[in-house]
């Protein structure tokens, strides 16, 4: 079961490199961030007529999340578990079915946080306190959970290329750090990192001051992985070339292989 998590910066202004993509890269599931869709004028067919399920959790303008399945896809949740007045759309989730195992796949779309510090900070913050705890109880249920999608944390600072600049953003501020920390000490493994040690791997680039060209990136999307899903990891890698396609996301897309 191979899974991407792909934060696509909108997906009317990117339906061609995301069609191209999936021709390409033939995911069995792709979880979408930043689709900046309201559902009902979401381009279902662009995925249908490639033979995705299509699950969407979408806002206008702004935020929103979708899954793509060329599996079968169960019990679909939509909004992060602890405050019903939150609007805004990050969060969906799904139990994949694939030929061995059930997979619990979520994807998020996790604050940015800035300017920091602020209500938005502080938006952050809680949001990731309604993570931890909505985490706790997928981790209890032990089957195979995925938690993917762009976390807006760099977790050290060998995930930037100059983490000199991020000491007070909200990707990097000890607090948030800290916070993504918490989640692994409930057990969730990090897939990169527990596939690939190197410095100078990103998954984001801004598109001001060739950032893209000077590879002056941050790596900010990735899979949480409960015990049960870390075991099933092949691998898990970045899609870098993605980047330096016609009309492309800041974001590329992240990969894990599980044999499920």
């Amino acid at each position: 079961m191979r899974i991407a998590t792909f934060n696509i910066n909108g997906v009317k202004a990117r339906i061609g490199a995301l069609g191209d993509w999936l021709d390409d890269a033939k995911p069995d599931v792709a979880l979408l961030q930043e689709i900046k869709s309201v559902d009902e004028n979401f381009p279902r067919d662009l995925f249908e007529d490639r033979g995705y399920s299509v699950e969407t959790h979408g806002q206008k303008g702004f935020n929103g999340v979708a899954i793509l399945s060329k599996l079968p896809l169960e019990d679909v949740n939509r909004g992060l578990p602890g405050d019903d007045s939150d609007e805004q759309a990050r969060w969906i989730e799904a139990t994949v079915m694939g030929d061995s195992h059930a997979v619990r796949v979520c994807g998020l779309y996790l604050p940015n946080g800035n300017p920091a510090p602020g209500p938005k900070y502080d938006y952050k913050l809680a949001w990731m306190e309604r993570l931890q705890a909505h985490a706790a109880g997928l981790w209890a249920s032990e089957m195979p959970v995925v938690i993917a999608g762009d976390y807006n944390i760099i977790p050290q600072d060998e995930d930037a290329a100059r983490p000199e600049v991020w000491q007070e953003d909200a990707l990097a501020r000890p607090e948030s750090r800290a916070a993504f920390r918490r989640l692994l000490n409930l057990g969730f493994t990090e897939a990169f990192r527990a596939r690939n040690q190197a410095p100078g791997m990103y998954s984001f680039w801004d598109y001001q001051a060739g950032a893209w060209n000077r590879n002056d990136g941050i790596r900010i999307d990735h899979h949480l992985l409960s015990a049960e899903a870390a075991d099933l990891l092949q691998e898990c890698w970045i899609e870098k070339e993605v980047r330096g396609r016609e009309k492309p996301s800041d974001h590329v897309p992240v990969w894990i292989d599980l044999a499920a």
